[in-house]
């Protein structure tokens, strides 16, 4: 089960130091931040503005496709202007498809970096019946095609990234290993294993998918796989592929990679963001800076045994309460009680408008499922769907009204004299009490209480998971909503360090319900939607479109944020479809396998259009392509026309 040093205090993993430049990476070396230019490589002087305003923003590596010999060449001239203005940066070739473009390259600059995928191997979606004859053939081709340029490597003191992608492993791996978290570890594990017998150590590794849950898999696993194997302990690249734009992609970012930090797996981050590179740069800085502090803190309680399998997602089995736990999907609580005074015009920022002239409320898909309000009351007829919670003694006195449910705190539940609602209670409680043994014995005997679950500690998300351990390991089965208050930080840290801390938890099966806040009243808008963000990104409770947008680099074929913007406009209503918007076909194809529908770039101004990992509309031009794109959702039946969605409403 070990993938970490500790899962109950922070302990970075202990890694080979590798030589990137001047910037070395892993071993005691802080967690470098880096980035990929968006310029085609062919613009030597439009790619080195781009190198320096991502270097000046706090880029560590910064990384150029080269998906040709020609642009292999060009990589000199890039560094050589890099080099007069002063500026000494590593520079990464990214390659796909053409080893001689890698070999060349690997003689120009500090890094290369290799897809398993897609270096020595094809994609056409085909299941083949290997023998293991004929799969031990295959390597041997692989190893003949890939050992030229692990010896320049060696030779010219370059680095390596074996970077293993969901969305563009080989057919090879995928009739052996399937679409899995394993598959993506075994492509590198191959490549490794060359480089291993010709002694070059000098590599990075990284396993990256748009989903964030089969990401973190897939790393765990690889660690796992490092240690049970005897290979050396390889630094680690983080990220998340096709993150998308703002808070969409922040979150996404943070999900994955917050997760991975959190348990000290990590040397190096991207953050792939559909924007401008230099804006990757503050984002990846905030979520590796957090760890600076985590350092000495002390352990939370160890858990033994520990019961949760970190490789394979199972949510926590929990009995329902209300709408709360069992196969429901997680709740969101927004926190009102700041306010004092509670008006109908106060739940607008978490999902509900009321009319006047029509005297009802309008509903959004964000719409959050409760409200605390802590000593208020509400006097007037609340949604239909909406639920009001209440401190204990506030609630006595409104206890009789419809859909309001108390709070009680260690010493109320344990008061013999305290009264119950019928049907949902809430307990809350720190983590630090909850292994009060009475507290147990009664969460094991009454039926209708939901575990309000939060922390002090400065670790909060490994205190939360021993917490919930506990509870299974007493086979207590109570739902729990995860309590995160983060008491006045920036809008950007409370976005990214939630993220982290309930979206680890959430993709480890743990939580049914979420309330965040941060004690500033007013933002209760931007806190209810970052619930829901978190929510989507760890794919537990899906309430709008989702897209998987590539970050753009030198090989795309049209503008990505452009064009993410014009399909989002057209089609965001479409609440659980997911649409993937590739600049070329590198990934698209494959992570059009993770969508409903995919856009990719196949030529200049010229679109392939997928439904699933399915070609469907080959050179569609640029100008049709999203027409022609909701024509295929309307074919499908899964269009839906916005007046048609506000008359619902």
């Amino acid at each position: 089960m070990a993938y970490c040093n500790n899962l109950f205090q922070y302990s970075r993993r202990k890694t080979i130091e590798v030589k990137i430049g001047d910037v070395p990476m892993g071993a005691h070396h802080p967690i470098r931040i880096q980035s990929m230019t968006t310029v085609d490589t062919m613009d030597t002087q439009g790619t080195v503005e781009q190198s320096i305003r991502m270097i000046e923003a706090g880029c560590e590596y910064v990384r150029i496709t080269a998906p040709s010999v020609k642009e292999a060449q060009n990589l000199a001239e890039i560094r050589k202007e890099l080099h007069r203005r002063g500026y000494k940066t590593p520079l990464v070739a990214d390659i796909h498809f053409t080893p001689n473009a890698a070999e060349l390259a690997a003689r120009i600059v500090e890094k290369v970096r290799v897809n398993p995928g897609n270096y020595a191997d094809k994609k056409r979606f085909e299941q083949i019946d290997y023998s293991d004859a004929s799969y031990e053939a295959e390597l041997h081709r692989i190893r003949e095609k890939f050992t030229p340029l692990v010896k320049i490597c060696k030779e010219h003191g370059t680095a390596m990234r074996i970077g293993t992608n969901h969305g563009s492993l080989s057919d090879r791996i995928l009739s052996r290993y399937g679409d899995t978290p394993l598959g993506m570890v075994e492509s590198a594990l191959e490549f490794l294993r060359i480089c291993e017998d010709e002694s070059y150590f000098n590599i990075v590794l990284s396993m990256k998918a748009s989903n964030p849950q089969v990401m973190v898999q897939a790393y765990r696993l690889l660690v796992k796989k490092l240690d049970e194997g005897g290979f050396k302990p390889y630094p680690l690249h983080l990220g998340v592929t096709e993150a998308g734009d703002g808070e969409d992609g922040r979150i996404k970012s943070a999900v994955g990679i917050g997760t991975l930090l959190e348990d000290g797996l990590g040397d190096t981050i991207r953050v792939s963001l559909t924007e401008e590179p230099e804006a990757e740069i503050p984002v990846a800085r905030d979520l590796a800076r957090r760890y600076d502090r985590r350092i000495g803190t002390d352990s939370v309680t160890r858990e033994e045994p520990y019961p949760i399998d970190p490789f394979n997602y199972s949510r926590r089995i929990t009995e329902q309460v209300s709408n709360i736990g069992g196969n429901q999907v997680p709740r969101v609580i927004a926190d009102l009680s700041g306010r004092g005074t509670i008006a109908a015009s106060s739940l607008f920022g978490v999902g509900y408008a009321y009319s006047v002239p029509l005297d009802k409320w309008n509903i959004a898909d964000n719409a959050c499922d409760y409200v605390y309000l802590g000593n208020a009351s509400i006097d007037f007829e609340i949604p239909g769907t909406l639920g009001v919670i209440q401190n204990y003694d506030c609630w006595l006195k409104d206890r009789h009204k419809a859909r309001h449910y108390p709070i009680l705190g260690l010493t109320e539940l344990l008061n013999e004299e305290s009264q119950l609602h019928p049907e949902l209670n809430f307990i809350k409680v720190s983590t630090d009490q909850i292994r009060n043994k009475v507290l147990i014995n009664k969460l094991l005997t009454t039926n209708n209480f939901v575990l309000l679950l939060g922390t002090n500690h400065l670790h909060s998300m490994p205190d939360i998971r021993s917490a919930v351990s506990h509870l299974i390991n007493q086979s207590v089965k109570v739902p729990v909503v995860l309590d995160f208050n983060y008491n006045e930080i920036s809008e950007n840290d409370f976005q990214l360090y939630s993220a982290t801390d309930a979206g680890a938890l959430l993709v480890d099966g743990i939580g049914d319900g979420l309330m965040l806040s941060n004690g500033t009243p007013g933002s209760e808008r931007f806190i209810n939607a970052t619930q829901f963000n978190i929510l989507q990104a760890t794919r537990t409770r899906i309430s709008k479109t989702e897209y998987i947008s590539c970050p753009s680099c030198g090989r795309t074929l049209f503008d990505l944020q452009e064009t993410t913007a014009r399909i989002r406009s057209r089609t965001h209503h479409l609440k659980g479809v997911k649409i993937g918007i590739m600049g070329c076909i590198v990934n698209g194809p494959g992570e059009m396998a993770d969508a409903d529908y995919g856009y990719v770039g196949s030529g200049p101004g010229r679109i392939n259009l997928y439904r699933g990992k399915e070609v469907v509309k080959r050179n569609v031009p640029t100008a049709d392509a999203v027409d022609e794109l909701i024509g295929l959702i309307r074919e499908d039946g899964q269009w839906i026309e916005m007046q048609d969605i506000k008359a619902l409403v």
